[in-house]
């Protein structure tokens, strides 16, 4: 149902941050019938661009046109107002503005926070050194790419998405690597001790040196202001001339918290995405809100939420009624291994897992009995078809999957096809 009234009003979308997120939402309005002014404020310079291949195919290839999401005449043609390298710095809610660095003050009817997150920082000495990398934007990519074209021996400190994926990056271009990981396991916080299992194996087949439960004390850095390597809390040394920080990120809330909206784990939304203030939302790793299968408050750090949720707003924003209910799904690429999540992951769920081949393997979540996810490896059709069932209205038990063997893509098509009257 459309609601005329509040297309009528709304003639000034204002959009905070240019990733996938605010790109979509910015689309999305124009798509769904919007026709008001759109700005979007960029704190980067030049078009915005996709962020994935930054830790893969971009630190072997370096193709810049590749990253871009839309050309210029997409803001062009779509009556898109792009502000680069302006980041906003003050919300002024009372009325209805925002400032940027420059001085720019622009009146908004709704504004749109997707503002992305940033590189943790943590307690180890000399991690704000400038020899010390990170990875979040294409610059710091770029000076990832120039020091490993040149590095004898990288060190990564940290084994989730981003450290593995420049791990098998630069073990693929011949470079040695040792990877440093505080927990017992890779990739701890989003993936089942089985699906770490298969990722630290393959890593150490390509030659990685993966140290796990091991603490960085102190990175090194020599006299000439350059990276020597890290000493571990137990006292050992490794030496590198490159480390690489990646031990995860924090969303980006300070102007969002500075102007009085409601702060959790993130900006407070509603099943909406609208924050505590009527007239803002808040999309991607920013935003806190109730997931609709779970129940449970979240936040999420993906590509594919930041857009669904633009979807979301964008269709609230032009009258039609909408709450996010998306299938939240994750993906990871290793040299040959493709992980992909479907579900959100939740302590204690009980799994099941079925080893196809070598380099195929599928682990079932379960949640009271309940199918609630899928972990996989190298198996897009049963990701696909996992992803179907989660998202439609069928419930589905351990003991249907096990009837079929588990054999999720045959009990789909069982289950999801069509009836014929």
């Amino acid at each position: 149902m459309v609601d005329d009234e509040l297309k009528h009003e709304m003639r000034n979308v204002v959009i905070i941050g240019s990733g996938h997120g605010g790109v979509q939402a910015a689309a999305s309005l124009r798509e769904y019938g919007f026709s008001g002014d759109i700005t979007m404020i960029a704190a980067e310079a030049g078009l915005p661009y996709h962020r994935p291949p930054l830790s893969k195919s971009y630190l072997s290839e370096g193709n810049d046109d590749k990253l871009v999401m839309r050309p210029w005449s997409f803001y062009e043609s779509s009556n898109i107002r792009l502000l680069s390298a302006d980041p906003a710095v003050v919300i002024d809610r009372y009325n209805q503005r925002v400032q940027t660095a420059s001085g720019k003050r622009l009146a908004y009817d709704h504004l749109i926070l997707a503002l992305g997150a940033d590189n943790l920082t943590p307690s180890i000495g000399n991690s704000r050194h400038p020899s010390v990398l990170r990875l979040r934007t294409r610059d710091e990519a770029q000076c990832l790419r120039a020091r490993l074209a040149s590095s004898r021996h990288t060190i990564i400190i940290g084994g989730g998405f981003i450290g593995l994926e420049v791990a098998a990056t630069a073990r693929n271009m011949g470079l040695p690597v040792t990877l440093i990981e505080a927990q017992e396991r890779l990739m701890a916080r989003v993936v089942s001790p089985s699906i770490s299992q298969v990722f630290e194996k393959k890593h150490r087949d390509m030659g990685t040196q993966i140290l796990t439960e091991a603490v960085v004390s102190e990175i090194l850095i020599g006299a000439d202001g350059s990276t020597h390597g890290v000493e571990l809390f137990t006292g050992g040394r490794i030496e590198g001339d490159l480390v690489l920080l990646a031990v995860g990120v924090a969303p980006r809330i300070d102007i969002a918290a500075a102007a009085g909206l409601e702060i959790t784990n993130g900006i407070k939304a509603d099943a909406t995405l609208q924050t505590s203030d009527t007239a803002i939302s808040v999309l991607g790793d920013g935003a806190e809100f109730p997931e609709a299968r779970t129940r449970q408050r979240v936040r999420l750090e993906s590509v594919q939420a930041a857009t669904d949720h633009a979807r979301t707003i964008a269709h609230r924003l032009t009258g039609f009624a909408a709450q996010y209910d998306a299938l939240p799904w994750f993906w990871s690429d290793q040299a040959d291994c493709k992980l992909q999540i479907a579900g959100i992951p939740e302590a204690g769920q009980r799994s099941h897992t079925v080893v196809c081949d070598h380099n195929k393997t599928l682990v079932f979540k379960f949640s009271d009995g309940t199918f609630a996810g899928l972990e996989s490896i190298n198996a897009g059709g049963e990701h696909m078809a996992a992803r179907k069932l989660l998202a439609s209205d069928h419930t589905v038990t351990a003991a249907d999957l096990a009837e079929f063997d588990f054999d999720v893509m045959r009990l789909a098509k069982s289950v999801l096809r069509p009836v014929c009257g």
